[in-house]
């Protein structure tokens, strides 16, 4: 016999699920321009989702960013970004979340949607052995080595009509060296480091496809989501 199911509780587990879009690698400013689009164009009935990427090699400005934070960039492109926060770099062997999300369906407020994808870094990171924490002056992840505080994930947000854009960046298995070509974050400075650094060699054998998947249960568990949800390919 199917349980007595009202609407409205039909409509409460649909508005908490989300279809995960995970798009290889591609241009940062071709991923900004169809996060964009999407934002512009979603709806009230729009599902919430969850972009996974990696980006070809190139700095981003946020709207705060200062110049004097680009160090020198060499042959590596330079975006003005419409996020939040300073400037950082992208490239392969990065993984980068954006949740595309209804903050007001959500409830959410946008230092509390920081906050849980600040979280589920954290739990990703634990997951494998790795403690880290978020810092309330920047946001973003850490971890400590030899008593040196390094900065693991970086996070920039914009929010419009209400919704979600732009994201969180974990350094999982990638060249760190443009990292040394800016101030990360606006931080003279700043240490990088990434999770392959932080495990065994053991572990590090596919080690990006085990972030990914460990993050994704640990955003989806922060953010509410129920367990069905739509597994996409490619951009809209």
């Amino acid at each position: 016999m199917c349980p007595d199911v009202s609407s409205a509780e039909l409509a409460a587990s649909e508005q908490r699920s989300v279809v995960v879009r995970k798009l290889g690698i591609v241009d940062y400013q071709t991923c900004w321009q169809a996060m964009l689009d999407f934002t512009n164009n979603r709806t009230a009935d729009t599902q919430d989702e969850l972009w996974f990427v990696q980006h070809n090699p190139v700095f981003t400005q946020g709207q705060a960013g200062r110049a004097e934070h680009l160090l020198n960039p060499g042959n590596i492109p330079v975006v003005q970004s419409d996020r939040g926060g300073q400037i950082t770099y992208h490239g392969p062997g990065q993984l980068i979340v954006y949740p595309l999300i209804d903050l007001r369906r959500a409830k959410l407020g946008v230092r509390e949607l920081v906050t849980r994808i600040e979280n589920s870094v954290v739990d990703t990171l634990k997951s494998l052995a790795i403690e880290s924490y978020p810092k309330a002056d920047a946001p973003g992840v850490y971890v400590t080595i030899d008593g040196v505080e390094h900065k693991i994930s970086s996070l920039g947000l914009r929010v419009r009509k209400g919704c979600s854009f732009h994201g969180v960046a974990i350094n999982v298995d990638m060249d760190l060296n443009p990292f040394l070509s800016i101030n990360p974050c606006g931080y003279s400075g700043l240490p990088m480091t990434q999770v392959k650094n932080c495990v065994s060699n053991q572990q590090s054998s596919g080690i990006l496809e085990k972030v990914e998947m460990e993050f994704l249960q640990s955003i989806k568990d922060n953010l509410g989501y129920n367990t069905q949800q739509k597994v996409v390919v490619g951009l809209p």
